[in-house]
Order: structure tokens, then sequence, then C-alpha cells
């Protein structure tokens, strides 16, 4: 498989994996034991990468939720702690998530070295949290669930600067893109409702699409840090990783 085609056989386990931990009560629960409210230990914890710099700098990484909505968060988040205290936190929190739910007899080991290699030999235009999230400590080497965790989030955040600026760059707003993708997360976002889309029009859903065909060949480069047989590989071993959460 081509590197863009192994993008595209991988995008929703790299979406999704470290995602659960984010969306998962137990991290919601931590966040409250620290002093957080709300969404504010999502926005503090992943955005707290990059430093104590300004909410609209968190916004601009964000893409998809509206300024408004990070700011606020991410205001809120600095009353209770320092931003790289709060990463920390947050991704220890998906360790926690990792050890929890990964299924060990997957082999995690060479999944881990895969992951790698990707994430060491990626490069960081056009992805600033990735950028961030590469420079945070990894979890100890023998804690092979959480270094799977910390690894595919970290593909997690390149993909989600790479489709933002796919998305953009095809004419769909953040708004239309929520509206089409994770419509019942729209509050979540900052909206007060769905985007106004001419459902006789099919051109916006279009664009998208094309924008996630963009997505995938923009991501090529990581993917192309592996030879062909580690590919097959990777695709493998998420397919059974995510099966086994789901089984």
């Amino acid at each position: 498989m081509t590197p863009d085609a192994v993008a595209t056989a991988t995008a929703t386990a790299v979406s999704a994996l470290a995602a659960s931990f984010m969306t998962d009560v137990a991290t919601y629960v931590r966040g409250a034991e620290l002093g957080f409210e709300g969404v504010d230990f999502y926005v503090a914890g992943r955005g707290g990468a990059l430093g104590d710099v300004d909410g609209e700098v968190v916004a601009a990484t964000f893409t998809f939720f509206t300024t408004e909505a990070v700011v606020t968060a991410w205001d809120a988040g600095r009353r209770v702690m320092a931003p790289q205290d709060a990463a920390a936190h947050f991704i220890t929190a998906g360790h926690t998530w990792a050890e929890d739910h990964l299924d060990a007899e997957v082999d995690l080991a060479r999944l881990a070295d895969l992951l790698a290699t990707m994430v060491a030999g990626a490069p960081v235009a056009g992805a600033p949290l990735f950028a961030a999230w590469r420079r945070m400590p990894e979890p100890p080497a023998d804690h092979l669930e959480a270094v799977v965790l910390h690894r595919m989030n970290l593909l997690r955040e390149l993909r989600g600067a790479l489709h933002g600026a796919a998305v953009l760059a095809h004419g769909v707003t953040p708004h239309e893109a929520v509206t089409i993708r994770q419509p019942q997360m729209l509050g979540l976002f900052g909206y007060d409702g769905p985007a106004d889309l001419d459902e006789d029009d099919h051109s916006v859903r279009a664009h998208w699409a094309e924008a996630e065909a963009a997505t995938d060949r923009a991501l090529a480069p990581a993917y192309a840090t592996l030879d062909p047989g580690e590919r097959a590989e990777l695709c493998d071993l998420l397919e059974a990783v995510m099966g086994s959460l789901s089984g």
C-alpha cells in the first residue's frame, strides 16, 4: 500500500484511539479533582503543550472550535494551573486510560516501535501542536500501553493539523465541518446550532470529502518513514487494537 493509502486505512484509528481517553468519564473526574470545570481540562491539557501562550494562539491550533470557546476555557484553565502542568496531567490521564483499556495480547511493543519511527520522522510544517507535543516527555518504555497511547496522540495532532488546513483550503468553514462530521458535538465546539447546509447542493459535503483525501496525501511523508512491509504491519496492529476496544 502507498503511504497515502495507509493514511486512509488508519484514519479512524488515528483519530479515535487517543480521543477515547479525552471523552472518557474518568478523565473528566480527574480534571474535576484538579480543580477544572467541564471542557476546561481538555482545552488546558491539550493546548498546554504550547506553553503559557495567549488563548487565541491555542484557538488557532484547535481549528474547529470557535475562538471564543477556546479562549474562555483556556483562561479558566490557566487560573487552575500552569498550562504545561495541565498538559502533563492530561496526558497522564491518557496513559492511565491506555493501561486500563489496551489489549496486552496485541504486539504493543512492535506498534510502539513503528509509531516511534513515524513521529520522529514526520515533518512539523503546519502542525505546531504536534511539534509541541513531540517535545513532551514520554512515559517509561516498559509501560507499553501508555507509550502507544502517547505516540498515537502525537499522530492525532499531526492529522488534526493537516486536516484543518485541508478543510480550510477546500473552502469549508470549521462550523460546516463540525456540522458534517460531529453534529452531536456542536455545542462543545462553541456553536449554537448546525451550519446552514443547502442539502440540495452537495458541494460543501463534496469539498469536505476532498479535504479528507487531501489530508491523507498530506500525511504521506509520515507514513513514508515506514517501508511497505512495516506499513502493512501498522495497519494490522491498529486494526487489532481497535478491534479489542470494540470487542
